[in-house]
């Protein structure tokens, strides 16, 4: 090993952390509208991606059952159902 160990040596306050608080407790009062804004705009996406994906899975049975359509319909469900999945994961 020669001289790699003493490069990659890491300190103790480096390894084990005290704290899971990303601010000190002074300023959270501060910090919670920000926090309920973030958590607001995450649900609204996560609901208009399950909304997108079950209008695209519809569009694509639709047009599935066509013959025509299937070429397009096929993927297209599979890209809604997938949306959707990803929505609510």
């Amino acid at each position: 090993m020669g001289g790699c160990d003493k490069a990659y040596q890491l300190t103790e306050e480096a390894t084990v952390s005290t704290s899971h608080r990303t601010a000190p407790w002074y300023l959270l009062p501060f910090l919670w509208p920000f926090w309920l804004v973030g958590w607001m705009l995450k649900f609204t996406g996560r609901v208009v991606g399950v909304v997108l994906g079950l209008a695209l899975a519809t569009a694509g049975i639709v047009l599935t059952l066509t013959v025509a359509g299937a070429i397009i319909g096929l993927p297209l469900g599979v890209l809604g159902l997938l949306l959707m999945v990803r929505s609510v994961f």
